[in-house]
């Protein structure tokens, strides 16, 4: 395998192959995640349009929008350290299963809650933090675990690209889906769905034949694991630059999916339905991204890959925020959502594809805290801005800081494209000398 590898010509290991962006399904615990996954997501994105347009509904305010997201993410992010160290002393599908457990009895809670007409802003607040906290063990568990589920380790950029895209395939159909129950039955049914959605992930990580894992031994005491991971983060250009690209996007580019519910109703006069078109249009952008980067035969040039989605992601922001017609909104939310969910998994394969197997889980939840460190203040202050300045001017000036963050982050690029190369050029992955 490795010897195939090697011998790829430069040319081959950069041309997009619509058969080789569907190699990470050749493994049969990777088919099963991506079924029981996808059918769970549908009902996640049900979940997320229908608390924003529950809150919304409760307060008609931009500010509590904002706090509800605040609620959840910040809880994430208090836990984040912790449970990167946890998820290494623990076997990850075990973990999944209780997480999915967790997630599923918090969405039943939740339509139990409305479809009685008992549920309270208090009680939203409540359990949208408990989702935080499952959160903060469940994204990092999740991504550590898809080295286990691809046997060959040449494909795990692709399995990440594939996750992407069964993550934004899903973006499409659950807010549509979401639209037509609210109008029809009211928020309470999105809830429910979403709740016995996740018992397709658990019955898929039941399913699935792993090779027994040797149980790591702890070097040391868990804060003593904790200290480890943040000094190989902060000390290792690469990831500490590439973490810090992703947590400035969490705190202005990420923040205009709260604001959503209100361009759906003040900007452009719609209801639930403009609400889901909206989401999906976003959705599909970041379909489009994932499936372009399923493509890719390697990770050489992601760096690059990574400046250009930056900048796209703040001008289709910029120019959303200045559209006052659906047709507009609808195309620059495709731009956005494109950028967005590009960048995303840019950052989290050139993550995976230099991190040592020993420090996986503790950077992963680093990842997660990137973002859950941002957009909690992120959504926060978007909300309160959107109060005094209104959300397209707020969403604008978000766009303009996502292109002061790509400049930056443009400048940064030669010194950790020369880190990269020859890590690249080790694992034997062919480097043009300008292609890090």
């Amino acid at each position: 395998m490795s010897g195939s590898r090697n011998s790829t010509p430069r040319s081959a290991a950069r041309t997009p192959s619509v058969a080789h962006a569907w190699r990470a399904l050749r493994h049969r615990n990777f088919q099963l995640y991506f079924v029981g996954q996808g059918i769970s997501l549908i009902g996640t994105w049900m979940t997320r349009l229908a608390t924003s347009w529950l809150v919304y509904r409760m307060t008609h305010s931009a500010l509590l929008l904002g706090a509800v997201s605040f609620a959840g993410q910040i809880v994430a992010l208090a836990f984040g350290p912790i449970a990167g160290a946890w998820i290494e002393r623990l076997d990850r599908r075990t973990l999944l299963v209780c997480t999915q457990v967790a997630a599923a009895a918090q969405s039943l809670a939740m339509a139990a809650l409305t479809l009685t007409h008992a549920i309270t802003l208090p009680e939203i607040f409540a359990l949208a933090a408990f989702q935080g906290l499952i959160a903060a063990f469940d994204m990092p568990a999740r991504q550590s675990f898809l080295v286990q589920m691809v046997d060959d380790p040449h494909d795990l950029g692709n399995a990440i690209a594939m996750n992407s895209s069964v993550v934004n395939a899903t973006r499409l159909i659950g807010p549509a889906i979401a639209g037509a129950v609210i109008a029809a039955y009211g928020v309470g049914w999105c809830f429910l769905i979403d709740g016995i959605s996740y018992f397709a992930v658990i019955a898929s990580l039941a399913m699935m034949r792993l090779r027994p894992a040797t149980p790591a031994s702890p070097i040391g005491p868990l804060f003593a694991q904790i200290r480890e991971g943040w000094d190989y983060v902060r000390g290792f250009r690469p990831v500490r630059t590439v973490l810090t690209l992703f947590f400035l996007q969490g705190l202005v580019g990420w923040p205009y999916m709260v604001l959503l519910p209100v361009f759906a109703a003040r900007v452009l006069h719609g209801d639930a339905h403009t609400l889901g078109a909206l989401s999906a249009a976003s959705g599909f952008g970041a379909l489009l991204s994932a499936l372009a980067l399923a493509m890719r035969r390697s990770e050489v040039g992601l760096t690059r890959t990574l400046r250009s989605a930056s900048a796209l992601l703040g001008a289709g922001l910029v120019l959303f925020g200045l559209s006052h017609a659906l047709w507009l909104s609808l195309a620059t939310m495709v731009l956005a959502g494109f950028g967005l969910m590009q960048s995303a998994a840019v950052c989290n394969t050139i993550i995976q594809s230099l991190v040592p197997d020993g420090m996986r889980g503790r950077v992963m939840s680093y990842y997660t805290m990137a973002f859950f460190g941002a957009a909690p203040f992120g959504s926060l202050l978007a909300g309160a801005l959107s109060d005094h300045v209104g959300a397209p001017l707020t969403v604008a000036a978000c766009g303009v800081a996502c292109l002061a963050a790509a400049l930056w982050y443009s400048r940064e690029l030669p010194r950790i494209g020369a880190i990269i190369a020859p890590i690249y050029r080790a694992k034997g992955l062919a480097v043009p000398p300008k292609g890090y």
